[in-house]
């Protein structure tokens, strides 16, 4: 690896594996990539292999400074073209991932074939991004891919729920789904 390589600045972006987490870290990593970032954009296996089959094999190929890595989901094998099971996904990644993250990290600062990374950026689900930065005392960054007003109404789901304003009874089942994600996620 060349001098300008050993100094350019490396960004890992960890993603929630959901194509509204997926997308914006995507476009994150590639303003980087634009100002003169090394990238390693990892996704999980299971997205991986969609995407491979979406896009082509030759979809990932390119760019030597933008790489993309995968980490186990540690949820059982499922249908291939099936979305995973959202409550069952977040609480996986929350116990598993850390792990398997932090060994991509050391494997990437060991390889000698990019630069060292230099910091992560994480999706504010993914904790356990920031929390292998820290353990290796690499900068860290969270993001929150989705909306701001997204944003405001998970700050605020708490207080909605002890004030007995939400779950709303009888109504809006689905509700239910977005409330066991909140609590999986959090």
């Amino acid at each position: 690896m060349g001098s300008t390589e050993a100094t350019k600045s490396h960004a890992v972006c960890i993603p929630y594996p959901a194509q509204g987490h997926v997308t914006p870290m995507m476009q994150l990593a590639k303003l980087l990539h634009s100002k003169g970032f090394h990238i390693t954009f990892v996704n999980t296996e299971f997205n991986h292999r969609r995407l491979i089959r979406s896009k082509g094999p030759d979809a990932l190929k390119g760019l030597p400074d933008f790489k993309f890595e995968t980490i186990p989901d540690g949820l059982p094998p499922s249908d291939r073209d099936a979305t995973q099971d959202i409550p069952a996904l977040s609480d996986s990644t929350r116990k598993t991932c850390l792990g398997p993250f932090l060994e991509l990290l050391k494997k990437l600062n060991s390889s000698g074939k990019v630069p060292p990374v230099t910091c992560v950026v994480a999706d504010a689900v993914m904790s356990f991004g920031a929390k292998a930065a820290r353990v290796l005392g690499i900068p860290d960054v969270t993001i929150w891919t989705a909306s701001a007003c997204g944003l405001v109404g998970y700050w605020q789901y708490a207080q909605l729920v002890n004030r007995g304003i939400i779950p709303f009874k009888g109504m809006f089942s689905f509700l239910s789904f977005s409330f066991l994600y909140l609590e999986t996620a959090a």
